[in-house]
Order: structure tokens, then C-alpha cells, then sequence
């Protein structure tokens, strides 16, 4: 029989020894932890109501005790808050709503249709107000600026023509004629020339620094020329009539000068063309010094070269023409003496006076019936045109207003002579300003004429014009005549338009008078043929102011094309 020896007892007290050598390291971090954790609670707990009152005594020592408009003012702010929260929750979740029930598909009542479509128009209806303050408020100050600036720069040119007026040399000028024309020119920025259209004597020049040395743009005044150059190249007929716009009313050369229309000389220009345009500028003594016995003189400007519409535009406007008023005033003075171009001068000492000596600079070298053509026109325009402010009930003044914008300022004409019948005195006026007009320029040269009737006048017995044949009978009704007056409508459109704080390029009806539709007896003229003299002179008859005839007919091709030669005349 075997037997099996048991291991010794000290074998299993060393494994007991061991295990528990083990063990007790884990047992002792796990009871730490937890001594650890409780610790910590109870001291957050015991430090938490401590924390609270004395938070709760720090905030009612800083805040003292409020006054009671404070107290109120503290109420009513929260209250405003309150409400503003609850009207942005009450939007919030309006605009939900209708999110969720658009998302969701669920279609709406026609009340909830109705009370969000009003909202919606609310919205837009008050956005749409506050934009419009606002432009009404930029285009308030945009406006005030511009009046602002157009003042100070008016009264930056009446101060000069005041210094310069100072400034002139009266020597050897008639001084009552110099009285009478600085009085007429009053407060007002500009220049004025009184001279003899027969000899060439100069009275007086008021302002010679800009009648002499600065030049302006001679708006409608160039219309003497065009007339003259349409008449001496036969594109024109004097004694018919041209249908202007849509053809409710036709105009001839006489109604074409007084009511200083646009389209009729824009259409007469384009015909005669650039080159002979400048020929007549020239031969009626623009673009050079007229050579009187003055300093400095400028000679103006003639633009070197023109093609297309603005031929067209400087046939009626004078655009990129400068001319002076002893220019202005000289070139009447030949209409008025049959064509003679003369040299003014200023006689200096009494010995030149007595004896003075009229100066001829050329001829001009067009016939005489054309240059008392432009009389009924020019006369016209005193009478009941452009310059009915020029008037004299005792005697016949002929003359042309101008208007519009250059050197930076409304710039406003007038060149004229009188009596008709006997030629004494050639008033010129220039004006710059704002408010300048032709028919304040012709306001000015009216009262020179009133002022110096007891000296230059009619004589005793003469009669008032030439005769009957240059009687000017307007045509035209008189409530038509503002629509065909394109001088002044211009030129207040565009100082509205400056006012309203736009741009303007100076030429507002520019695009509109070039698409008018003009059919009338303008012929066109071969750049080869030679000028000839074929214009017939209208009989001494009264021309007759029937109602005005229906435009001719045209078969549709020929609307686009260009204007065709009428077969019958309007005598």
C-alpha cells in the first residue's frame, strides 16, 4: 500500500500570505475614493447656502434704494421690452405657423389667406414709404446744394460785370448813350453794345472786357445765318410754308424767326451744309475781329469741321460758335445798312468826332431781297415773338433773340436795329445768369431804345416801315405759339433739371427736335452747282391766315425716306 504524503502547513499559510498581499492594495484605493467623494459633497453643500446670501447681500448693498421716477422709468422699460418680446414671439411664431403649414401641405383658410396677404402689404407699403422719404429727402438737399451753387455763382458774375463796368474807358463814348445802357443793364451780369449801323460809330460799350474779349456761344442769333445762307442757296422758298411735328401747323421763314423754331432751321442747315454754312458766318463777320479801335478784341470761333446732325443742331443753336457783342452789334448793323460790313470805331478826341469817317470792311456778297427777307422775321420777333419785350409803340425795332447754356451759365441774346425804315441805332445784349433769357436780353435793349427815342427815333413824318411788303402778319393761333417756341421751353427744361439735381448736357430737345418730321420745299443742294439767284419776292398782298393745310400724302416706302418737294405752295 502506497502512501501519499500531505504537503506541510506552512506551505498554505505562505499562499494565504501572498493573496492577501495582492488584494489589499485594490481594496485600499476603492474604500479612498469613496471617503474622498463623500468629503467633497458634504463641503459644496455646506459652502452652497453660504455662496447664495452672500451673493443675495452684495447685490442689495450695491443697488441703493431707486427714486420713484427711476422706479417708473425702470417699469415702463421693462414693460416695453416685455411687449417687444412678445410681439417678436407673436411674429416668430405667426411666420411658423405658416412655415409648418406650408411645409406640412396643409392649406391655408381664406382668413388666414387674407390676414397674411394684408400683412405682407403692410410690410411692403411701409418699406416702400421709407424709401421714398428718403429720396424725397437726398433729392430735398441735392436740390438745396444746386440753388445754393447757382446763387453764388450768379452773384460772382454780377460782381464782375459791376468791377468791370468801373473798369471801362469812357473816352470819346456819348455819355447819355452810356447812361441810358448802364441802367438798362441794371443788376444784371452781361454786356451791351449801341451803335450806328449806317457809319460804323460806336456810342457806347458797356462791360468791354466781355463785349470786346470773351466770347459766347450765339444760340439762336446764328438763325440770321442760316436764314441768310438757306435764302442765297435757294433751299428755301420765302413764300411757301413748312409742316412742322405732326403737321397741325406750318411755319415759313417770317413765323420761323419770330417764334425761334428749332426744326425749321436745324432742316435749312443740314440742306446748305457745313462749308457754306461757315462762308456766310464769315462774310457777316464772325469768326475775326470786327478791327475796332480797342485793345485785345477776340475774334470769336468757328468750329474747323462738322458732319451729320451736328451740322444740323450748330445751324440752329450756334453749338461750338463763339462770337462777342461788338460782333453781334456789327453784324445787324449789315443786315440793316443792305450789306455792308463796317469797321467800327470809337471816335477819341472832338476833331474825330466831327469828322468821322465811316471805315468799309467788304460787302457782303449776297443779294439785297435776301437780306429784307430776314426783316419780317427779325420785325416779328419784336412784335409778337421771342422779344416782344424789345417793343416800341413809337417805332419799328427788328431784331433776334438767343437762348441757352454755355460757359457754365444760362447765357440769354439779343441783337437788333432801329427804326427800320432809317437805321440810327444797333443795340447788342448779352447776358449770362440763371434766370438770363432772350427775351430779358430783349428787355434791356427795349429800354435803351425807349431811353434814346427823343434822339434816335422816327423822325417827324417818316413812316413806321419800309413798306407793306415787310409787314409781319403772325400766322399762327396764339395759344400755339409756346409749342412752337422752342428758344425758352429749352432752356427752362433744362434749369429744372439742374434744380432736380440731373445732368443735362445743355441741348435738351436736341434728341426731340431731331426726330421731328419737317416736309416742306427744302431742296437739296448739288455740292457742284453754282449759286444763283432764283428766290421770287412775295407780291404786296397780305398773306392770307387760312387754316393750316393737311401735310401732303406719302405713300408708306416714302415716310422713311427723304423729304420730297411740294407740289403746291401755300401763297
Amino acid at each position: 500500500m502506497t502512501h501519499t504524503s500531505r504537503p506541510p502547513l506552512h506551505v498554505f499559510a505562505l499562499a494565504a500570505l501572498i493573496f492577501s498581499l495582492l488584494i489589499a492594495p485594490h481594496a485600499d484605493a476603492t474604500v479612498l475614493k469613496k471617503k474622498t467623494t463623500t468629503k467633497v459633497a458634504a463641503k459644496s453643500s455646506r459652502q452652497e447656502p453660504k455662496s447664495r446670501s452672500a451673493k443675495s447681500r452684495e447685490k442689495s448693498a450695491a443697488k441703493a434704494k431707486p427714486s420713484a421716477r427711476e422706479s417708473r422709468g425702470r417699469r415702463n422699460e421693462r414693460a416695453s421690452k416685455s411687449d417687444q418680446r412678445s410681439k417678436r414671439d407673436e411674429r416668430r411664431t405667426s411666420a411658423r405657423r405658416g412655415d409648418d403649414d406650408r411645409k406640412s401641405g396643409r392649406k391655408l383658410s381664406r382668413r388666414e389667406r387674407l390676414a397674411e396677404s394684408r400683412r405682407e402689404a403692410e410690410r411692403r407699403r411701409r418699406e416702400e414709404a421709407a424709401r421714398r422719404a428718403e429720396l424725397a429727402r437726398l433729392a430735398a438737399i441735392a436740390r438745396a446744394i444746386a440753388i445754393a451753387r447757382q446763387r453764388a455763382a450768379d452773384q460772382a458774375l454780377r460782381d464782375e460785370t459791376a468791377a468791370n463796368v468801373l473798369r471801362d474807358d469812357p473816352t470819346g463814348e456819348d455819355l447819355e448813350v452810356r447812361r441810358v445802357a448802364v441802367e438798362a443793364l441794371g443788376d444784371h451780369a452781361g454786356s451791351v453794345v449801341v451803335m450806328d449801323p449806317k457809319s460804323g460809330r460806336v456810342y457806347s460799350v458797356v462791360n468791354q472786357e466781355w463785349s470786346l474779349r470773351r466770347g459766347n456761344v450765339p444760340c439762336s442769333t446764328i438763325k440770321l445765318v442760316t436764314g441768310l445762307a438757306g435764302l442765297a442757296e435757294t433751299v428755301i422758298d420765302p413764300v411757301q410754308t413748312v409742316n412742322i411735328s405732326d403737321g397741325s401747323y406750318r411755319l415759313d421763314l417770317t413765323e420761323s424767326l419770330a417764334y425761334s423754331n428749332n426744326a425749321y432751321f436745324q432742316k435749312v442747315g443740314g440742306y446748305v451744309g457745313f462749308e457754306r454754312m461757315m462762308n456766310y458766318a464769315r462774310q457777316l463777320g464772325l469768326g475775326e475781329k470786327t478791327g475796332i479801335n480797342h485793345p485785345n478784341e477776340s475774334p470769336g470761333r468757328l468750329p474747323m469741321f462738322k458732319f451729320g446732325y451736328a451740322v444740323n443742331h450748330m445751324s440752329s443753336h450756334g453749338s461750338d460758335i463763339e462770337v462777342t457783342t461788338i460782333q453781334l452789334a456789327n453784324m445787324a448793323s449789315s443786315i440793316a445798312n443792305g450789306g455792308t460790313l463796317l469797321v467800327p470805331h470809337l471816335p477819341r478826341t472832338p476833331g474825330e468826332s466831327t469828322q468821322f469817317k465811316t471805315e468799309v470792311r467788304r460787302r457782303v456778297n449776297v443779294p439785297d431781297e435776301h437780306l429784307k427777307r430776314l426783316l419780317p422775321g427779325m420785325i416779328g420777333a419784336v412784335t409778337y415773338g421771342t422779344g416782344r419785350l424789345a417793343n416800341d409803340p413809337t417805332q419799328t425795332i427788328a431784331g433776334k433773340t438767343g437762348t441757352c447754356t454755355g460757359q457754365g451759365s444760362k447765357v440769354g441774346l439779343f441783337t437788333s436795329f432801329a427804326p427800320v425804315h432809317d437805321p440810327r441805332l444797333a443795340v447788342a445784349v448779352i447776358l449770362r445768369g440763371s434766370g438770363e433769357r432772350g427775351r430779358t436780353a430783349s428787355a434791356v435793349a427795349g429800354k435803351v431804345y425807349r431811353g434814346l427815342n427823343h434822339r434816335f427815333g422816327n423822325r417827324s413824318g417818316a413812316p413806321l416801315i419800309a413798306n407793306d411788303v415787310l409787314t409781319p402778319r403772325p400766322k399762327i393761333d396764339p395759344r400755339r405759339a409756346a409749342v412752337i417756341s422752342d428758344e425758352d421751353a429749352e432752356a427752362d427744361a433744362e434749369t429744372a433739371a439742374g434744380m432736380n439735381g440731373t445732368v443735362g448736357t445743355g441741348n435738351a430737345s436736341e434728341g426731340a427736335a431731331s426726330e421731328t418730321n419737317v416736309r416742306s420745299t427744302l431742296k437739296s443742294v448739288p455740292a457742284t452747282r453754282p449759286t444763283d439767284v432764283t428766290t421770287r419776292l412775295p407780291s404786296a398782298a397780305p398773306i392770307s391766315s387760312t387754316a393750316p393745310p393737311t401735310a401732303p400724302t406719302t405713300s408708306p416706302k416714302q415716310d422713311d425716306q427723304r423729304p420730297r418737294r411740294v407740289l403746291t405752295t401755300s401763297p
